[in-house]
């Protein structure tokens, strides 16, 4: 799996970085103008909006690019593994930077479907992504 250094947690990313504890995907939503905001910000980038909400998303997305990646950055790292970037089905505009787990390279593509899981390290849930 990928490097693993843990997000600063802030009164804006913390229910991204936490919802995994109840196996949810949360993103900031702009309550005037519906925007979804990810990553997480102060404001709307649409509508200039301030009042902005977390809101569980569906577990579903789509793989919209990847590599794979040979080198051992840290000592005893499990390589290779595959850095994606998914588009969540019901979020339009928003993709994030996550690992695809449980699938191998030559069975990986774009466009594949792929659904959330959370992997627990220490205060956060990292969303990382499998085959649907």
């Amino acid at each position: 799996m990928g490097i693993r250094t843990l997000p600063v947690l802030t009164p804006l990313n913390t229910s991204f970085w936490t919802a995994g504890r109840d196996r949810h995907l949360c993103i900031l939503r702009c309550c005037a103008c519906s925007s979804w905001i990810h990553p997480p910000a102060p404001i709307c980038p649409d509508c200039l909006g301030l009042d902005l909400r977390p809101q569980p998303v569906s577990d579903h997305g789509v793989v919209e690019a990847f590599t794979v990646n040979h080198q051992a950055w840290i000592p005893d790292e499990v390589v290779p593994y595959i850095v994606a970037i998914v588009s969540l089905n019901d979020c339009p505009g928003v993709r994030l930077t996550t690992n695809i787990v449980g699938a191998s390279v030559e069975e990986l593509r774009i466009g594949m479907p792929v659904r959330v899981l959370f992997e627990e390290c220490e205060d956060v849930w990292l969303p990382l992504f499998t085959p649907a």
